[in-house]
């Protein structure tokens, strides 16, 4: 007999895609980002607590996004984002960008695009792809997705980034641009993600929800996000143990 797809109770559609939040979910970014924050600090004799640094970089992402989302500002790339976000972060730290070079922290601000994955990652995603569509459904821009995929091996079939949807999540548009680029059907289009607020948006799109447990990635401290919050389709301790649930 053929392979069944795994057919999504909130959609009541067999799931012929797989989509991936990724920062987080598919790559460990607080790992990656520190671990460059501290060779560029070494490099330029700046006291820095790279995890702490990395930590603080990362939670200026969703206010920068939140004036794009509210019309107040123009689509901006994620990259020119998370530019600006980290001169407003060295400043914060004490430290004036403008007496750094400016070679340095564009490679810097180029992290975003060397995470690592997490130890399941490529292994899990290619078990997916045998059966379904895998791809990011991320607010990366395509070419920030395209290099992490190729750093990292992760095995995309294909790659929409938000520069390409216009749009940012949680907005539906992030959602349902991506599904329509590839011509199929909410229903039929499952979101992966570490995060319950990013999979409660995509539901009220109409897609297929798993959750995926990823307790450490803002660190030993973390408190959000440790378990699912919602009664999503499929819940996995990792991206392999998601694969098992759809029959891949």
């Amino acid at each position: 007999m053929g392979f069944e797809p795994y057919r999504s109770p909130s959609t009541g559609r067999p799931v012929r895609a797989v989509l991936f939040d990724t920062f987080g979910t598919v790559v460990d970014w607080r790992t990656g980002v520190a671990r460059e924050v501290a060779a560029f600090a070494a490099a330029h004799g700046a006291a820095l607590d790279a995890h702490a640094f990395a930590g603080h970089w990362r939670a200026l992402y969703q206010p920068a996004m939140d004036a794009i989302r509210s019309g107040q500002r123009t689509f901006t790339k994620l990259d020119t984002l998370h530019r600006e976000n980290l001169d407003r972060a060295l400043r914060q730290y004490g430290i004036d960008p403008d007496r750094l070079p400016g070679e340095s922290l564009e490679e810097l601000n180029k992290s975003w695009h060397r995470l690592p994955p997490w130890p399941d990652s490529v292994e899990g995603l290619a078990g997916i792809r045998r059966h379904y569509i895998v791809g990011p459904l991320s607010n990366g821009n395509t070419s920030l997705l395209l290099d992490m995929a190729r750093n990292a091996g992760l095995p995309w079939d294909v790659i929409i980034g938000s520069d390409i949807t216009r749009a940012y999540k949680p907005l539906p548009q992030a959602y349902l641009r991506t599904v329509e680029f590839l011509d199929l059907n909410p229903g039929e289009v499952m979101l992966a993600a570490a995060h319950n607020n990013d999979l409660q948006a995509a539901r009220g799109s109409g897609l297929a929800t798993a959750f995926i447990a990823r307790p450490t990635e803002y660190g030993p401290g973390q408190t959000a996000d440790l378990a699912p919050e919602g009664d999503w389709d499929l819940v996995a301790s990792n991206i392999t143990g998601l694969a098992d649930r759809l029959g891949a």
